[in-house]
């Protein structure tokens, strides 16, 4: 791999883009010529709260789970398989309890200031469309909470916070990462001005990570963006999901929540 190569390679896999959702993430299939970890967590964006954000949109809380994730990243991978696709940690679907995922609790911090309403407008956009698909999923908003927004704040099952990175438009979490990570950070600005996507599908699919739903682009049928193998397919891919980057070889330039995203999680959480 040429040395122009690997920098193309470490950057986009350290999700470092100024514009759209976020930069797809391309891992060295066969390693040759791969950077090294050390060149990857060189160039590894770190976000305000310490976290390394990797895939765009997904943080990895420490160097021990940056250095999983690479190892990850540079495996071979998968062969094509059935378009939702759950995160998988230690051989286990990544996902909320029955009675924890109808019970989502989070708050909208006042320091959006100006960019306050439409941040709490676009989450509650976004969250329904996951809660128009099932009964198993529910997401509630707790406003007294909303001016002591932080992920510190016990009252609420994870915070949306306000980031002035250029990095991404927002990045969210998982259902296992730990509690004092669980937050959503918008760049409330770029999310009102990202053309084709609208402010509640994109945080629509940030809250499809917090159900635990990975990007649809790391699957093989995409042909480029590949993350890792650490998921398991719910359905038949889709190139149109909210989770598939378009621009990672999406079959629509708009981010929009697909009859496939509803089989999905309707598959992950019941009906």
């Amino acid at each position: 791999m040429k040395k122009s190569r690997l920098n193309q390679v470490v950057l986009a896999a350290a999700g470092v883009l100024a514009v759209g959702l976020a930069t797809p993430a391309i891992g060295a299939a066969d390693g040759s010529g791969a950077p090294s970890y050390q060149e990857f967590k060189a160039s590894t964006f770190r976000d305000v709260d310490s976290q390394y954000i990797v895939n765009g949109d997904e943080p990895a809380a420490n160097d021990g789970a940056l250095r999983q994730f690479y190892n990850r990243m540079m495996g071979p991978k998968k062969t094509a398989e059935d378009g939702l696709i759950v995160n998988r940690v230690n051989g286990q679907d990544d996902k909320w309890s029955a009675s924890q995922a109808l019970n989502l609790t989070y708050c909208v911090s006042t320091k959006f200031g100006s960019n306050y309403a439409a941040v709490v407008n676009a989450m509650n956009s976004g969250a329904g469309l996951w809660e128009g698909a099932t009964s198993k999923v529910n997401f509630t908003y707790i406003p007294s909470a909303d001016t002591n927004c932080t992920v510190r704040n016990n009252a609420v099952l994870f915070s949306v916070e306000p980031t002035s990175t250029t990095q991404y438009i927002a990045r969210a979490f998982f259902p296992s990462t730990a509690d004092r990570s669980r937050n959503i950070l918008v760049n409330a600005v770029s999310m009102q001005n990202s053309g084709n996507w609208e402010p509640g599908d994109i945080l629509g699919h940030e809250l499809g990570h917090t159900l635990g739903f990975r990007h649809e682009h790391t699957r093989p049928e995409a042909g480029t963006c590949f993350e890792d193998n650490n998921w398991r397919p719910l359905t038949p891919y889709d190139s149109v999901s909210i989770m598939h980057y378009p621009q990672c070889n999406g079959g629509s330039s708009d981010l929009e929540f697909s009859s496939l995203d509803r089989q999905g999680v309707i598959a992950l959480y019941g009906s």
